[in-house]
């Protein structure tokens, strides 16, 4: 499956079943923790599970206009393709990140034994008992969920665009930035 496949594939069967709730943040680097789920390949009925964190840096206004960084998104090993090749794809699809540079830490990657829909109870239970209203829940394919990863961030990131920039100009009125 070629690069076109695997995008197709994610944003038709990618799904945030429970996003962060607060905004990223306008003036400070921002960890997106995630739990993704996808049906495992391998083990047949089972499900795989990556825990992890997105690093949305803080927004740079200098960096050329809608090109994103990619960082530890595995690309190169699963796709053989780099990040730059990556956000080139997806720019001539159509496809805008803010420009920040997204830095991929993938924690843990285990076998949950167990159906997609019995882990997706199990992990949305476990949230909620946490409280944990920073931590999202997606579900998408196992072979490119980098992809689903980076539709969670992008979705998050275009969710606080809004208020970044009412943020900025507020921070310009109060220091005499104009």
């Amino acid at each position: 499956m070629d690069l076109q496949e695997k995008w197709d594939k994610a944003v038709k069967e990618t799904r945030i079943l429970r996003p962060r709730l607060r905004t990223l943040l306008a003036f400070e680097n921002t960890e997106l923790p995630y739990v993704s789920l996808a049906k495992s390949a391998v083990n047949i009925g089972d499900t795989v599970v990556r825990k992890g964190k997105v690093i949305a840096h803080k927004p740079t206004i200098i960096l050329p206009g809608n090109f994103p960084q990619f960082e530890g998104f595995d690309f190169d090993e699963d796709y053989e393709v780099d990040e730059n090749e990556v956000a080139r794809f997806l720019l001539m699809r159509g496809v805008s990140f803010p420009t920040l540079k997204y830095n991929n830490e993938t924690h843990t990657i285990e076998v949950f034994e167990g159906s997609l829909d019995k882990a997706v109870g199990h992990f949305s239970r476990q949230l909620e008992r946490k409280e944990d209203v920073h931590c999202g829940l997606i579900l998408g394919p196992e072979d490119c969920w980098q992809f689903s990863v980076l539709i969670y961030a992008g979705t998050l990131a275009i969710k606080s665009a809004s208020s970044d920039v009412e943020k900025l100009f507020e921070y310009f009125r109060r220091h005499g930035h104009w």
